[in-house]
């Protein structure tokens, strides 16, 4: 059993890699140490991908155990469980910089699973999940295109601070989280108080500049210890179909994107491409392309022909020039007990928005590593399928769901009057009708 290990300094901290001793029959494992917190991730894919696969299967999961700060769970069952809305957005933080950097063609299904072991309080684990979660693809045999690292980003007193502690945080007028590569920003999420443009752009640029220094040692240290990369078969989308596809149905696709009418405009794709499988593959006789190499095709060839529509007539694809905003329509109480609500139209994109008051007892209670709390604000948003005239899933928030509602909370709290102006617990719903 040999230990490898890789020491970085990270503005002023030291960040310790550690690999070869835990999980080795991963693809990739790595234990990421800074300060006494420590970050375990995993790396592991398929040796083949599913002949029928037709999207990236990349699965990412975040754990915070409570082992971690010495504590154990307040609920009746003392095990984690279901992730928490806290560790959803952590999973989204990784799986957002990561999915792009997989070569184009590489369908063998993925798994990245990244825990929380040890938590000191004074060094943030949610920055440090990315990065050890980008170091265990980088040294596995799992194609990855190149490092990734991820800072956190606060302001305090004027100037911007590196991965700053959650004791920190309370007088940062800025909470940024950054992912990318040396050469470029994958992913910015955050919030901040009313900073000038310049000040993001200085935050950005700080921030930047310490994960290239991330991302150079996680390149040389895969020249050091690094499995041999195995690409497996890449599918690559067959060019030659989808010039012979442009030649016979460009001008068809072009029509058919032309109807103002979401539904429409789809029955009317949907129409073309029944008639392309047909002739592809005529009754009693062998497809002359396999029906998913067929699909991917025609998928190409539809985005190329949107594309250059947009670029040629300056008009999105239901007519709208590009600085045209849909029309939007906007009924105030169309629920009569709810304390407020409103059904917002723009387009053909609907929302009901629903608003509960009640009482401190209503504040909704969450624990963490960080410790107890209660959110006397939050808002909840619902994606049910028939918003998209589909049939689907109906049960618990997804990450999307969750994800989404956390952007819109956001952006909405820094304009709620003070605890002492407003002593209520503020419930919003937004309940998606269209989409």
């Amino acid at each position: 059993m040999k230990k490898e290990t890789l020491t970085i300094e990270v503005a002023g901290t030291e960040f310790n890699f550690e690999t070869g001793q835990m999980a080795r029959q991963a693809n990739g494992s790595v234990v990421l140490k800074v300060g006494e917190t420590i970050v375990f991730a995993s790396a592991c894919a398929s040796k083949e991908a599913k002949e029928d696969q037709g999207f990236f299967p990349l699965k990412v999961d975040y754990q915070e155990k409570f082992s971690s700060a010495g504590k154990t769970l307040g609920g009746f069952i003392k095990r984690e469980g279901r992730p928490t809305e806290r560790e959803t957005l952590v999973c989204r933080l990784i799986d957002r910089p990561v999915r792009p950097m997989f070569p184009e063609g590489y369908y063998n299904e993925v798994q990245i699973l990244t825990y929380v072991l040890s938590f000191d309080g004074e060094h943030p684990h949610e920055a440090l999940a990315i990065c050890a979660s980008s170091a265990a693809l980088v040294i596995s045999d799992i194609p990855l295109i190149k490092p990734i690292g991820a800072v956190r980003v606060g302001m305090i007193d004027g100037k911007m601070v590196i991965n700053p502690s959650p004791a920190q945080m309370e007088n940062s007028k800025l909470d940024l989280m950054l992912a990318g590569t040396e050469d470029a920003i994958l992913m910015i999420e955050g919030n901040c108080d009313f900073l000038t443009e310049e000040q993001v752009l200085e935050s950005i640029e700080t921030g930047h500049a310490a994960i290239k220094t991330i991302c150079h040692a996680l390149a040389s240290w895969r020249e050091k210890v690094g499995k041999e990369k195995k690409h497996g078969k890449l599918r690559e989308i067959d060019r030659e179909l989808v010039k012979e596809l442009e030649g016979k149905h460009g001008a068809q696709f072009d029509e058919a994107l032309n109807v103002k009418d979401k539904l429409k405009r789809e029955e009317a794709i949907s129409t073309i491409k029944a008639a392309i499988e047909e002739s592809n593959a005529p009754e009693g006789q062998e497809p002359t392309h396999a029906p998913l190499i067929l699909k991917e095709a025609v998928g190409e060839l539809i985005s190329k022909r949107m594309r250059e529509a947009i670029l040629k007539t300056k008009k999105r694809v239901d007519g709208r020039s590009l600085d045209e905003v849909r029309q939007i329509i906007i009924e105030q109480h169309p629920l009569p007990r709810a304390h407020g609500s409103s059904l917002f139209t723009r387009g053909e994109t609907q929302s009901l928005s629903v608003c509960t008051l009640g009482g401190e007892s209503m504040a909704q209670r969450f624990e963490s590593l960080h410790g107890e709390g209660s959110k006397r604000f939050y808002l909840q948003y619902f994606f049910p399928p028939f918003s998209v005239g589909e049939v689907g899933r109906a049960g618990p928030p997804g990450r999307r769901e969750v994800g989404h509602g956390k952007l819109a909370e956001r952006a909405l709290l820094p304009s709620l009057p003070s605890r002492e102006e407003f002593p209520y617990t503020i419930r919003l719903e937004s309940n998606i009708l269209e989409s």
